[in-house]
């Protein structure tokens, strides 16, 4: 249960943040134009609101629902500012919005004066139009206020990677360094890697492991991937498969990891590690007739001699030495082994500001470019089964909060949220955005009962997309 508390601790914050920014984007270039935003909500709220905040009043209302009056009513009201009269120019401000927190944590809204959409109809719009309005802006104002919100998205992603490189810096092993290369995943192995392989080249360029999108660029179909395999230098092209094979895999998959090799970093004293005299330091390079040179070999060598006396051949300053040893029944011989971060030449890298940007930047678009080429799969029917909801969201955060874990899941998040946001489906910003990019072409407004109906339409289907995932979530959990 705690583990739970804490993923979900980390997925509300985190959507707290995006919403609130991405609707804080609208809100913002409405302003610009002189648009009045009548309510700015974090979460909806149905029927009734936890919090309101009206600065015309001067009040900050705690709200709960009625049931015999069947609406809202206000707990308690705090007096935080002195009432103020509208502008005499009937211009708006910020005073004339309510700033809200709903009870429902699906999003948030920013209720824009003027405009069709998941607050109003057109029966809310029988008036004449006031300046003041949406829909008495220009397009081109009214597109970039659309647009706001996915900039926004974006934005902060590019700000939240800028702030991870200037604090945390990079830190990364070189495939170089990687001196017995690398285990593949099954998938990985059909695709025509092996384990041991050694990465060289990505079509055709030096591979770069500080590269966000190497394992992404590497399964696409027709990456070509130069290895070393022992002395031979070969190029593996990849196929139309290996894509489909791993998308549906979950958060825990790993297509390709380090290779670790044994070494002993002490011994528990009376096992038979300390009875065979292995020193720290030492490297185990064979159990019995197995040789293993990485700990993929070595656990499977001594579960084959368990309950055995048999030998290991070891490297200790550059000699190599043979000790017998008894390899308890449990198929443990009572070593620590030394920690991958002691082995392998890690390199970090740190930035400043004007190094940062570039980096935050870079990453930013990165992600992006992979996650709009993975929309393809969705397509799929391995795509459709690797569509997930709230859990799935909630998975990719870890067990225990983790500051620089929750800034890459954040930002990639933002990342998420700003591209499926500008997806042309009505009731979405990207549905508008193309309403008013056909009307900029064709000098033509559509009509606000067409927006009305395409907007429940829309909204149906993201409906039906949402139960979809959630359920998804719900039989990989359960069922699968």
């Amino acid at each position: 249960m705690e583990l739970f508390l804490i993923k979900a601790a980390q997925l509300v914050v985190a959507l707290v943040l995006l919403v609130t920014v991405h609707e804080f984007g609208h809100y913002i270039f409405a302003r610009m134009f002189g648009i009045k935003v009548n309510r700015f909500y974090l979460f909806f709220n149905p029927k009734f609101s936890l919090l309101k905040y009206d600065p015309m009043k001067g009040t900050l209302k705690l709200v709960a629902y009625d049931d015999k009056a069947g609406e809202e009513k206000a707990l308690r009201t705090f007096r935080v500012g002195k009432p103020r009269t509208p502008r005499a120019d009937g211009k708006p401000t910020w005073r004339d919005t309510i700033y809200g927190l709903g009870w429902l944590p699906l999003g948030g809204y920013c209720d824009i004066a003027g405009m069709v959409d998941e607050t109003k109809s057109t029966k809310d719009l029988t008036s004449e139009a006031q300046p003041w309005e949406f829909r008495s802006k220009a397009a081109y104002k009214r597109l970039l206020v659309m647009v706001a919100g996915v900039l926004f998205n974006f934005l902060l992603a590019i700000a939240i990677y800028i702030g991870i490189a200037v604090h945390w810096g990079d830190d990364y092993v070189p495939y170089s360094a990687m001196k017995e290369g690398l285990d593949f995943s099954e998938e990985m192995q059909d695709a025509g890697f092996r384990t041991g392989d050694k990465l060289l080249t990505l079509d055709s360029e030096p591979i770069d492991a500080k590269d966000y999108n190497t394992l992404w660029k590497m399964i696409q179909p027709g990456a070509r991937i130069g290895v070393q395999r022992g002395d031979s230098a070969l190029t593996i092209e990849i196929g139309d498969q290996l894509l489909r094979s791993i998308a549906t895999k979950g958060k825990d998959y790993r297509a390709m990891m380090i290779r670790v090799p044994v070494y002993v970093a002490s011994t528990v004293a009376g096992e038979a590690a300390d009875k065979a005299g292995l020193k720290p330091g030492d490297r185990i390079l064979k159990v019995g007739a197995d040789t293993t040179p990485a700990i993929t070999e070595f656990r499977p060598a001594l579960m084959a001699n368990k309950g055995k006396e048999t030998k290991l051949m070891i490297e200790r300053d550059g000699d190599i030495l043979t000790v017998p040893v008894h390899i308890g029944d449990s198929g443990l011989l009572g070593i620590q082994m030394v920690s991958p971060n002691e082995i392998f030449e890690t390199e970090h890298i740190s930035y400043d500001i004007f190094h940062a940007v570039p980096r935050g930047w870079e990453i930013g678009t990165g992600q992006l470019k992979s996650y709009v080429s993975s929309l393809g799969l969705i397509f799929t029917k391995e795509g459709a089964q690797s569509v997930g909801g709230f859990g799935t969201l909630g998975s990719l955060f870890p067990e225990k909060w983790n500051w620089y874990s929750f800034w890459q899941i954040t930002a990639f998040l933002s990342v998420i949220l700003a591209f499926m946001n500008v997806i042309p489906i009505p009731a979405l910003d990207g549905g508008y955005i193309l309403f008013l990019l056909v009307e900029m072409i064709t000098r033509r407004r559509m009509s606000e009962r067409f927006i009305e109906i395409a907007n429940t339409i829309g909204m149906g289907f993201l409906l039906l997309l949402l139960v979809y995932a959630n359920f998804n979530d719900i039989y990989r959990m359960l069922l699968k």
